[in-house]
């Protein structure tokens, strides 16, 4: 089961974010949203959007963003499975960044 999405989407300016973000909340499974705007554009908007929830349907996420025009650009990061395994930094994270 899917309990976190981040997606990097390309939208455009209506509907608004708003409206994204309470839309996607509505569905089954879904028990937050975040929609970040990162850049926007004459037409479009670059958003990165969060979802947070117990068992998320990704066909449901992308057929929801494709009702609105939106494209989803990439999958950055899936959480699965009973919990949230947060992130964490290593020395090697570290070493590479230098």
């Amino acid at each position: 089961m899917i309990r976190r999405l981040v997606l990097d989407v390309l939208k455009p300016h209506r509907p608004t974010v708003v409206e994204v973000a309470e839309a996607l909340s509505h569905l089954d499974g879904v028990e937050g949203v975040n929609v970040i705007i990162n850049e926007i554009d004459q037409q479009v908007e670059n958003a990165k959007i969060i979802v947070v929830g117990t068992s998320i349907s990704f066909e449901d996420i992308k057929n929801k963003l494709q009702e609105f025009g939106a494209t989803i650009h990439s999958i950055d990061e899936v959480a699965a499975g009973k919990m949230i395994v947060e992130e964490v930094t290593t020395p090697q994270d570290q070493s590479a960044r230098m």
